[in-house]
Parts: structure tokens; C-alpha cells; sequence
């Protein structure tokens, strides 16, 4: 036993041994990791030498790491905010355009490769370099003047050994910056916020997989005037099933809140504006705080990382903010392929030869991938992303307003500059897509509203189905004229809100959309707006803040009613506590979760068992049709759907019994123990958090319970497992009672290197409702001051 006890001794004492000498590699690992990333941050106080400038620049980051551009001309203005945004979110940038040209699996791999053919197929960067060619020379100059600045920080990285740790850990260094990378980047958020082709490719889905009265209550309004395109529909399916992904679609109603209210409603006197822009939420942000000054201008904002300009925010005169409209702009056309050469097409009766593009795929460490798009008269083929390989029958193209020559650019320079309603309304003429809701404000007093952006004007149909691709009949003949897109100036009631619900009446003689936003957020909006006449600028943020749930005021009354009166009180008790609640979206409250998981179940419901998964997914507008079937069936009318489900009510019950049992899977059949916020979690996920559960702890800022939904003015969508992924990234208010400061969050932070301190800083802020101040007059306190020193 004395030896066998000695032999176990030596054991543990080598398995402590190897141990120890584990954590100490462990350790010095971690040790050299840290160092490595510290090393790569940039320098942001000092002086650097600057060959790329005219004259010295001086770039102060304030204590929430926005930086403050001085320069002499706004040729160096420009070049030093591409030097600042390379420092802060090279990397981002890099993935930003190659995610838009389609070139990510040269970096990632074969996993991106359906990504690339989507972004291939959908032709930004051809867009972009179409529109490149129709701008004026002064533009030209901005996107070159910023490329400067941003390849000369990258040359000074590469020299100098800082180049972003991600990088090194996808093992590649980043090419020049063009002005085409920055114009690809802007066509990527025309893509991100606007179309409607899946709508239009589920409709027709629909038309030929049920009969006609269930597919029509799938349709927002059915186009009854319109027999010819239904038929067309039919006698010409496309396969849907399969051949997109639906994940790789925007998120559906990308959308935003915006305000403006009149000096006659608040306590100065003064107007106070009010946006907060809603988009995926991520590490770093997709917003990127700034402010700019030369002798020309002095302007404060966000912008896109990798495009010059202020896109949203205000200057010493004006201040703006935008929502999506959400028009149709995206047309799919039913074309038909010649059987002996796939790249023509029938067009009045004859063969007429597609554009085609060699778009050959690098693959990192595979083969390159032969790819080629086609594009009609019409559009790019989109059909041709697939999953199934065969050949149909007929085809999608898709025709958009983002892919033909813009100038957004040249909007973003004049709307910098403008001083007043008409030099700022002047300068939106450019902006033409994506299409938004522009809400404005001037120092003297004006509030005002314009939708703008190219929104067609079709020779038949509404958008609601694709059309015939074989006739001239079909087609574009134009856009709603610039002075008659929806414009309001100084209205009676004092305010101008839009939450992209329906901005037009029936009066108006053309055609936007029927897939309007469900209207909760904006009533809400307006119900507290119309309601006082003293607002702050403090109320303008806890406004952007409200969880009041006017969902749940238009549908709970019916929906407990269902389940007290006849189902002889079988889950009384959570009918009881849904009574008492005070429909807020509380992050402590047990009621939103049971009412939200409900409602996201009664699609499920009552269409999964009858559409293939993608189909399901892909199909936008869920919410307005069931919204849409339940007030129906509550009327005493209900659909042919609701009918064949057997009822509103047994649908209803199925539904609350199905979210009852997954909340108790994951909480316990406590329901005083459940909480909205144990399953609303907000994330801001890193796109190379995915890869492992080290990068994730590392790189994620730790996920927190956040209160409000997708229909609250505190915007916080989110995913079937409650992960909340979009919402309001950036949060703007802006008091004319001194134009010379403006409020501001920005989720999770400024930068995007993970040793900053301006990381992840604003995450527990984004979730609080807690702004910062950014000036543009005057010094910046406990500001880090980089000396950009000219070399020309």
C-alpha cells in the first residue's frame, strides 16, 4: 500500500506539474495576445506626420470617442474623416464592402460563398460604379479626397505593425480604398432598407400552391383590377421553394422613428427634433459619430463607416433625421427562357440577348467558383441562387431604383451645407434611394417633411404581383415627380412624426406601398405628442425610450375574452394577470413574455404546416395579416383560413397553449418567476463572435435584459430564441434652444477595436436610455487631440 500510495503521489504530483505548466502557457499566451491586439490600436493623441494633407488638421475625440475634425478646407476635412474612420473601423469597413461586392469567401471561405452569389447577383458594386460615372466633378473630388485619407492610415498601419487584429486572425491585409468601395457600401443600405421582391415571390408562390381565397388573404389588398398578372402568375410558376435563402434577406421593416415639434409645444419655443434610425444591431455599431468643420461648413452627426459626409444629425442652422419610407421599388418580372440558349429571352414575341457577366468567385483555400449573372432588360436573373439545380421553366428578374445611377452623395455634401427649408429641400433631390422620411428643422422656426427618393410609376399592376418579362406591356414608365412626393411644412397641429406607417391618404394619385409598418409605434408618437405643449428635450429622449404596448390595447381584450369564455377558465390564472398588466413592455414583467410569445406563435400556427420552412420565413408582412385576420374574425367575419383552422378562438387557444409550454420549458411553470427580460436579451454580436465561444466572450459585449419589443417606440426586435438584434443603433435629439450641443447614443460604442476604452462603453447606456452631449462650438473637455501634421 506504501508504494502503491508513493506511485499515486508522483502522479498527482506530474498531472500538477503539467498543469501548472499549462496555465503558465495559458498565461503568457493570453499575455501575448494582449499584447498583440494593444498593439494594433491607434495612435489618437499626439502628432503624426500627414504627407496626404494641404495644411495641419487637428482631430479631437471627445470622452465618448467622437471625433472632432478642425481642418482649413474641406479637402482636408474629407481626407482626415477617412484617416479617422480607417483608425476606428478599418476592418469593419473592409468587410462592409466586400460583403456588398460579393467578395467575403476570399477572406472566410466557402461559407460565405451563397452570400457572395446573392450580393453578386444583386449588383451593388455594378450599381455603384454606374453611378460613379454620373456624378460631378466636386463629388468625384470628396470620394477621392477620403479615399486618401483612409489609404493613408492604412499604409501607416501596414508599415507600422497596427493593422486591426482581425486581420491577422483571417490572415489577409486589406487593399487600397477606391471611391467605388464607399459608393458600393451606400448601395448595400439601399439594399438593406427597401424593396419587397420577397413579397412579391411569396405572393406568387401562394397563387400557385392554394386556391385562390386563401391566397388572396396573403395579399395586403388583393389586385382584383389586375386578372391578366394573376393569370400570368399562374400559367408561369416559378420555382420559390428552395431557391432562396431567407436569411440572407433584410430584416423586415428596417425602419425608424422621427419627430419634429414646433417652438409651440415646447418650453423654450424652440422646435426639437428627434430620430432614432432602426437597423441591425452589432459590434461596432453601424452608425459612426462625428463632427466636421472647415471654413465652409460645421456639421454633426453619423455616417455609415466608409462614406464621407454627415448622412443624419445638424449643423449651426438645420437638423434632420429619416425613417424608411418602404415603397415599392423592387419589380419582379416572369421571364422566359429560350430551351436551346438560357441567356435569351422572350420579349414581344422575340429572342433578345441578356447581358452576361463572368463573376468568377475566389474561394479561400479552394478552387475559384465560376459564377455569372445574367441581367434582362429588366434586371439581374435572381432566380438563379439556388439550392436546387434544374432548369425552369421561367425565371425571376428583378428591377430597383438602386440599381440604376444615383447621386446620394451629392445630397449627403448639399445637406451638409444647407442653411434653410428650400436649400435643404433643394439638396434632397439627389437622394434617391433608398427612399426616406426626412423630418426637418431650422433656426428660424420652420418644421417640415418630405418623402423622397424615386418611386416608380408602373404602366400596369401595383407591385403586389410579378408581371409578365415577355411584353412591352409591362414596365416602368417613370417616377412620382420630386414636387409631389408626400410633403408637409409647418402644420397646425405642431409636430410631424413618422414611424414608417402609412404617410399618404386615399387621396393621394400615386402608388407607394401596401406593406406599411404595423402602427403601434407611431400612434403612440403621436398619442403623446398631441398631448403637451411644453416638451423638453429630456422628453424627446424618454419618449425614444417608451415601452407603452399598443398592440396589446388593439387585440388582448379579444384574445383573454377567447380564453375565459370558452375554454371554461382552463389558464385563467395568466388571463387574470394579463388583465392587470399595464400593457408597458417592462424588462421585469411576466406579461410581455406570455403576450409576445403568443402573438409570434399564431402565424406559426396557422401557416407552418402549410408552407415549406424557407417559404414561411421568406414571407414578410406576417404580422399585418394576422393583425388583419384576427380583426376580421372578431368582427364575425372571418377568412377562409381562420375557418378552415376551425374557428378564431381554437386558433387563438392553440396558440397560447403552444407559447405557454415553450415558456415553461425554458422558465419553470412559476409563471411570478418569469420575466420578459430573462428571455429579451439585448446583443450586440461581432461578425467573428460566431467562429467560437472564445471569440463570442471576448469580442460580444455581455448580453443584458432590455425591456420594449418591435412594436414599441423603444425599438428592440428580436429573434425566436429573444435575442434582441435590432433596434435603434443610434439615438438623436436635437433642442434649437442651442443648436451648438445635440444629444446622443450610440450602441455599443465608437469604436471598433476591443481594447478601447470606447468599445462597448455606451452599452449599458443604449439600454438605459442614457444620452451624451457632443458640441460643436467651443473646446472639448478631456479630449484626446491628434495633430495630423501636413507634408505636401
Amino acid at each position: 500500500m506504501g508504494e502503491k500510495k508513493k506511485r499515486m503521489n508522483k502522479w498527482l504530483k506530474w498531472l500538477l506539474s503539467i498543469a501548472g505548466v499549462l496555465v503558465v502557457l495559458a498565461v503568457a499566451a493570453v499575455i501575448v495576445v494582449n499584447m498583440y491586439i494593444g498593439k494594433s490600436k491607434p495612435l489618437i493623441d499626439g502628432e503624426v506626420s500627414a504627407a496626404f494633407l494641404d495644411e495641419d488638421v487637428t482631430i479631437v475625440r471627445d470622452s465618448f470617442g467622437v471625433p472632432h475634425i478642425t481642418a482649413e478646407s474641406d479637402a482636408d476635412m474629407y481626407r482626415a474623416q477617412g484617416y479617422a474612420q480607417a483608425q476606428d473601423r478599418l476592418f469593419q469597413m473592409d468587410l462592409s464592402r466586400r460583403q456588398a461586392s460579393g467578395r467575403l469567401s476570399e477572406v472566410v471561405g466557402e461559407a460565405a460563398l451563397g452570400t457572395d452569389k446573392t450580393f453578386r447577383t444583386f449588383s451593388l458594386r455594378a450599381a455603384a460604379e454606374a453611378s460613379y460615372d454620373g456624378y460631378g466633378d466636386e463629388a468625384k473630388k470628396v470620394l477621392n479626397w477620403f479615399a486618401e485619407g483612409v489609404n493613408a492610415y492604412m499604409e501607416e498601419a501596414k508599415q507600422d505593425g497596427k493593422l486591426p487584429y482581425e486581420f491577422k486572425v483571417l490572415g489577409y491585409s486589406p487593399e487600397p480604398w477606391t471611391p467605388i468601395d464607399s459608393l458600393t457600401i451606400g448601395k448595400y443600405m439601399a439594399y438593406d432598407l427597401g424593396g419587397h421582391w420577397d413579397t412579391l415571390a411569396v405572393r406568387h408562390w401562394a397563387l400557385n400552391n392554394f386556391t385562390e381565397d386563401k391566397a388572396k388573404e396573403l395579399f395586403i389588398t388583393y389586385p382584383d383590377n389586375a386578372p391578366s398578372i394573376i393569370a400570368a402568375n399562374v400559367a408561369n410558376p416559378v420555382t420559390v421553394a428552395g431557391r432562396f435563402n431567407p436569411d440572407l434577406v433584410p430584416p423586415e421593416f428596417n425602419g425608424s422613428n422621427n419627430w419634429v415639434v414646433s417652438g409651440d409645444k415646447t418650453a423654450s419655443g424652440k422646435p426639437i427634433l428627434a430620430d432614432d434610425p432602426h437597423l441591425g444591431l452589432g459590434t461596432p455599431s453601424i452608425w459612426y459619430q462625428m463632427h466636421l468643420q472647415s471654413p465652409e461648413q460645421n456639421v454633426s452627426g453619423v455616417i455609415f463607416a466608409g462614406i464621407p459626409g454627415i448622412i443624419l444629425g445638424h449643423n449651426e442652422d438645420i437638423a434632420w433625421g429619416v425613417t424608411n419610407v418602404g415603397p415599392d421599388v423592387q419589380d419582379l418580372y416572369i421571364e422566359k427562357p429560350n430551351p436551346d440558349d438560357p441567356t435569351q429571352f422572350l420579349y414581344d414575341g422575340e429572342w433578345e440577348q441578356a447581358e452576361v457577366r463572368d463573376e468568377t468567385i475566389s474561394v479561400k483555400g479552394k478552387p475559384d467558383v465560376p459564377f455569372e449573372v445574367v441581367v434582362t432588360r429588366h434586371g439581374p436573373i435572381i432566380s438563379n441562387i439556388l439550392y436546387k439545380e434544374e432548369d425552369p421553366g421561367a425565371l425571376f428578374s428583378m428591377q430597383w431604383t438602386a440599381l440604376e445611377p444615383t447621386k446620394e452623395l451629392e445630397a449627403i455634401m448639399n445637406m451638409n451645407k444647407a442653411s434653410d427649408w428650400d436649400s435643404f429641400e433643394k439638396a434632397l433631390e439627389n437622394f434617391n434611394a433608398p427612399a426616406q422620411n426626412f423630418v426637418f428643422a431650422a433656426q428660424d422656426g420652420t418644421i417640415a417633411y418630405k418623402a423622397n427618393g424615386r418611386i416608380p410609376i408602373r404602366k400596369k399592376g401595383d407591385a403586389q404581383l410579378p408581371v409578365p418579362g415577355d411584353s412591352s406591356d409591362y414596365g416602368w414608365t417613370g417616377y412620382v415627380p420630386y414636387d409631389e412626393l408626400p410633403r408637409v411644412v409647418n402644420p397646425k397641429k405642431g409636430f410631424i412624426a413618422t414611424a414608417n406607417n402609412r404617410v399618404i391618404d386615399e387621396s393621394y394619385p400615386y402608388h407607394i406601398t401596401n406593406l406599411w409598418a404595423q402602427p403601434y409605434r407611431y400612434e403612440r408618437i403621436a398619442e403623446v405628442l398631441s398631448e403637451g405643449d411644453d416638451f423638453t428635450a429630456e422628453d424627446m429622449m424618454a419618449l425614444q425610450m417608451d415601452q407603452k404596448n399598443l398592440y396589446a390595447r388593439e387585440f388582448l381584450d379579444d384574445m383573454l375574452n377567447t380564453i375565459e369564455t370558452k375554454y371554461e377558465g382552463k389558464y385563467s390564472y395568466v388571463a387574470e394577470m394579463l388583465r392587470e398588466w399595464d400593457q408597458i413592455d417592462s424588462k421585469d414583467s411576466p406579461a410581455p413574455l406570455v403576450f409576445h410569445k403568443w402573438m409570434k406563435q399564431l402565424p406559426i400556427t396557422m401557416f407552418s404546416e402549410e408552407m415549406p420552412e424557407d417559404v414561411y420565413k421568406l414571407m414578410p408582412g406576417k404580422g399585418q395579416i394576422i393583425d388583419q385576420m384576427l380583426r376580421d374574425a372578431y368582427a364575425g367575419k372571418p377568412g377562409t383560413w381562420v375557418t378552415e383552422y376551425g374557428g378564431v378562438d381554437k386558433w387563438v387557444f392553440a396558440s397560447l397553449e403552444q407559447a405557454l409550454e415553450d415558456i415553461e420549458g425554458l422558465y419553470g411553470d412559476k409563471m411570478m418567476d418569469w420575466k420578459w427580460g430573462d428571455f429579451h436579451q439585448l446583443s450586440f454580436p461581432h461578425p467573428l463572435a460566431s467562429a467560437s465561444p472564445i471569440l463570442e466572450y471576448f469580442l460580444n459585449p455581455k448580453k443584458q435584459a432590455i425591456g420594449g419589443s418591435n412594436v414599441t417606440v423603444q425599438a428592440a426586435a428580436f429573434k425566436e430564441d429573444g435575442t434582441v438584434n435590432h433596434g435603434a443603433a443610434w439615438r438623436f435629439v436635437a433642442d434649437f434652444s442651442d443648436l451648438s450641443k445635440a444629444y446622443h447614443v450610440v450602441g455599443p460604442g465608437q469604436s471598433g477595436h476591443m481594447k478601447s476604452k470606447w468599445y462597448k462603453d455606451q452599452a449599458d447606456d443604449w439600454a438605459e436610455g442614457i444620452y451624451h452631449e457632443t458640441s460643436t462650438d467651443g473646446e472639448i473637455e478631456d479630449g484626446y487631440t491628434l495633430k495630423l501634421k501636413a507634408g505636401r
